[in-house]
């Protein structure tokens, strides 16, 4: 892969990094949320928390208010990249995602 691709397809590395790092948060506080108390005053918690509320706010808001907040989170990360997913998808379709294969 070409070093300029990140420059040149800018539009489609963007977004999908940061989802990607949203994916891989909210997995990362799924995890953590087994072994933390939700009110810990860990800093590595609270971080995790204030990155990914927003999103589990969203996905909250669609979700039986039943579920357990583990089960919201799950659910962020199966939207997340059902998200990148259709993002690439849609960006292949138009033909604006970076090529594959060998380099020119």
């Amino acid at each position: 892969m070409d070093s300029r691709s990140f420059i040149v397809y800018w539009y489609f590395h963007l977004p999908n990094f940061v989802l990607a790092v949203l994916m891989y948060t909210m997995l990362a506080r799924v995890l953590l949320g087994l072994m933390v108390p939700p009110d810990s005053p860990n800093y590595i918690w609270r971080f995790f928390c204030q990155t990914t509320d927003p999103v589990a706010r969203v996905v909250a808001a669609v979700t039986p208010k039943a579920c357990p907040p583990v089960i919201i989170w799950l659910f962020a990360v199966v939207w997340l990249f059902w998200l990148r997913l259709v993002l690439f998808i849609i960006f292949n379709l138009f033909g604006l995602s970076p090529p594959s294969g060998a380099s020119p």
